[in-house]
């Protein structure tokens, strides 16, 4: 297996935001919503996000619900997902909740002089936090060798969580096997608030649309699955 099974996974406004300008994060999903995306992390081996959202969400990223940690054990895997980052320029804090929480570790995926900031940084972090590893994906960072590095650590299905430039480069590089958007009832109405994707070359488009597999209302909210047909398994 050359790259994992690949989901990319947002919440979105009607009109494609998935945040405000705000000082505080936007609520976008509801409680039934939050609970579904828990189980699809507990499915899957990693979890992937880019800088910008550590930096301005400090999210931990781990499996919510002691029964879905508790089948994970059952499985023989841990508790959480490893999780994974990509960033150009390596500058993170390895005090974030993303690097001291969980029981899986994390991966740092850079590249050129992010590297050697990146490994500079981690390099006094404390020896008993979950273990920290830094990756030279190319400069800038290339999906396919991220996807490979996680392969040879044994991921099978890897889940990518944001923010919109991770996903435009992941959806641009034609390595996304099934899309879960979910849509809240609501439009953010700012030109500048954050997007789902940024402009790009989408292998998806008119000529080549994506699946539509699923559609599914929870509450208030729609969720739609799209498959993308990319060359990854089945």
């Amino acid at each position: 297996m050359d790259r994992p099974y690949t989901i990319l996974s947002c919440a979105v406004s009607v009109d494609g935001r998935i945040d405000d300008t705000g000082p505080d994060r936007l609520r976008l999903s509801n409680e039934a919503d939050f609970a579904e995306v828990d189980e699809l992390r507990a499915r899957c081996d990693a979890i992937l996000v880019g800088a910008g959202t550590l930096r301005g969400d400090d999210p931990r990223l781990l499996v919510r619900s002691e029964r879905l940690r508790a089948r994970r054990r059952e499985e023989g895997r841990t508790e959480n997902l490893l999780k994974a980052v990509l960033t150009r320029t390596g500058d993170l804090d390895p005090g974030a909740r993303f690097f001291t929480t969980g029981d899986a570790g994390a991966v740092v995926y850079t590249g050129g002089e992010g590297t050697a900031r990146a490994r500079a940084r981690f390099a006094d972090a404390p020896a008993a936090g979950p273990p920290v590893d830094v990756v030279d994906a190319g400069e800038p960072p290339a999906v396919r060798a991220v996807q490979a590095d996680l392969a040879a650590r044994g991921v099978r299905r890897l889940l990518v969580e944001g923010g919109g430039h991770v996903h435009t480069l992941f959806l641009t590089a034609g390595l996304v096997d099934e899309l879960r958007l979910a849509v809240a009832p609501f439009f953010v109405g700012r030109a500048d608030a954050p997007r789902f994707v940024h402009p790009g070359d989408f292998p998806a488009g008119p000529d080549a649309p994506m699946r539509l597999v699923e559609t599914r209302a929870i509450g208030d909210m729609a969720v739609l699955r799209y498959r993308l047909d990319a060359d990854g398994p089945a």
